[in-house]
């Protein structure tokens, strides 16, 4: 459990370190939010696990991609939708 608590706090300051060097959904997604998850211990390249471009089936995205979906057994657990980091989520809290 500590190594964990010392992985997550080591993500949180590349966070602090990066967040004004980055200005794009692409550039969020792989400085920061794969290396979150890899940190959760997802194998975040490993498709079969977590998924890029998910076709998601829930709430407004019936039928639209998702970012990505973490899989388990062949089937999403948790739909990410990612946006830069600039961006404020107010517009897409649905």
């Amino acid at each position: 459990m500590e190594k964990f608590s010392s992985d997550i706090r080591t993500v949180s300051q590349r966070i602090q370190q990066l967040r004004h060097s980055i200005s794009t959904e692409e550039a969020t997604k792989t400085a920061l939010i794969m290396p979150f998850f890899q940190t959760l211990g997802y194998d975040v390249f490993n498709p079969a696990e977590f998924t890029p471009e998910y076709i998601a089936d829930v709430g407004i995205k019936k039928g639209e991609k998702v970012d990505y979906a973490i899989m388990e057994e062949g089937k999403p657990t948790i739909l990410i939708e990612a946006k830069s980091i600039r961006e404020p989520l107010t517009k897409h809290d649905s």
